[in-house]
């Protein structure tokens, strides 16, 4: 704080009037030492829990050796997480950077990249949906199909159109000549906790495949087992050509990725994309040791057992509930829509140890740590479920 008592930092954000200092597993500390459950995971992000031990340990040991070289020279520890990546998806490439924005930037130039310099047509559109979110730098809030997180930042780059979520016919309404891609989150988390239906996945690719046009899928919330496979996509049977991640890949850590498919190798030749800290020896340490232990504990399965456990239980539970209208999502990605706004209820849930977050005015948005013990886990919910009984109660 300076003199006045204000903060240094740009008020980009509305706080909670809590300081976190520590973490273990699925549980949180302030620094008047109130303890939390954590349903937030640092929006999706500590998928593992905070501080798994063998990410830490992976950390350590890459601290003491190498930090930062450039991308000037060939990183082990990337060509391994690449490796493993790939894999395990139907990716055949991969680009590393910091964050699910620049991620999302290197499918959008990548996408446009491939029509222009490999296929030799000119087409730059991307069509992305309404209620989407894509990121916060200027091409990826354009793609993103919310008008809050563009207020004030005219003009806008070109090149983005908005289809309705879940509408395939409104869909082929949006695709003319200058279409190059579609960009979809299978789960939309920031829009409400929305899954796509399957009906309407299957057109997605089919007017994909009709049109010549790349599938772009955006698994920076869902990816890294959040919704009970590895990715989102897998529960859909289909095989985009570009895949966006980051949140849990790094634990913690910032990391993120593009994964792409073989033909898209010529689109990106030297000079053609770069990033200076995206792939350091330690970002890729913390996502081969996060992977690692995805893969080898099964944890996407344990968290499509878990996902439908709670489904199960607030169903149960909030059964007759006049609050609640709708319980949604896949995994441990689930959001229960409310008749009202539910900003107080947020609130009153931290003062009884609980940490979650919305997803909009009206969508409480459930993300706990793929690893919650059963304890935790049932905690939380007797707390969410005990304050939307008392909500409902008072609202009669």
């Amino acid at each position: 704080m300076n003199q006045d008592g204000k903060s240094a930092l740009f008020p980009t954000y509305s706080r909670y009037p809590i300081a976190l200092v520590k973490g273990e597993g699925s549980r949180l500390w302030d620094d008047q030492g109130k303890e939390y459950i954590d349903f937030m995971s640092g929006l999706a992000v500590t998928n593992l829990g905070h501080v798994p031990q063998r990410v830490k340990q992976k950390l350590v040991s890459q601290l003491d050796q190498l930090w930062h070289v450039s991308n000037l020279f060939h990183i082990p520890n990337q060509e391994q997480l690449a490796q493993m990546l790939t894999d395990n998806s139907c990716a055949d490439l991969a680009f590393f950077c910091n964050s699910g924005a620049e991620a999302n930037e290197a499918a959008i130039k990548l996408a446009r990249r491939y029509n222009r310099k490999v296929l030799g047509k000119e087409r730059h559109e991307i069509i992305t949906f309404q209620q989407s979110f894509h990121g916060r730098t200027m091409a990826t809030l354009t793609a993103t199909g919310q008008d809050k997180v563009k207020d004030g930042f005219a003009p806008l780059p070109e090149g983005f159109v908005y289809a309705p979520y879940n509408d395939a016919d409104a869909l082929e309404s949006h695709i003319t000549e200058r279409t190059c891609a579609i960009m979809l989150e299978m789960v939309q988390g920031e829009g409400g906790v929305n899954p796509a239906d399957e009906d309407f996945v299957e057109e997605v690719v089919r007017l994909c495949e009709l049109h010549g046009l790349l599938l772009i899928v955006d698994e920076i919330q869902t990816g890294m087992g959040r919704t009970g496979r590895l990715f989102a996509y897998e529960h859909y049977g289909i095989e985009p050509d570009i895949i966006t991640l980051a949140k849990g890949l790094g634990s913690g850590f910032p990391v993120g990725a593009m994964l792409g498919k073989a033909k898209l190798r010529e689109a990106f030749t030297p000079g053609s994309h770069a990033t200076t800290f995206g792939g350091t020896p330690i970002a890729t340490a913390a996502g081969i040791a996060t992977l690692e232990t995805m893969l080898e504990e099964q944890i996407p399965e344990r968290a499509h057992a878990l996902g439908e456990y709670v489904v199960k239980q607030l169903g149960d539970r909030l059964r007759g509930n006049s609050l609640v209208k709708q319980i949604r999502g896949k995994g441990l990605m689930i959001g229960i829509e409310c008749a009202e706004p539910i900003g107080e209820l947020i609130v009153e849930a931290q003062r009884e140890g609980l940490l979650v977050v919305p997803a909009g005015p009206n969508v409480i948005r459930l993300l706990p740590a793929l690893t919650i013990p059963q304890e935790d886990l049932d905690r939380g919910l007797e707390i969410l479920c005990s304050i939307l009984a008392r909500k409902s109660v008072s609202a009669v």
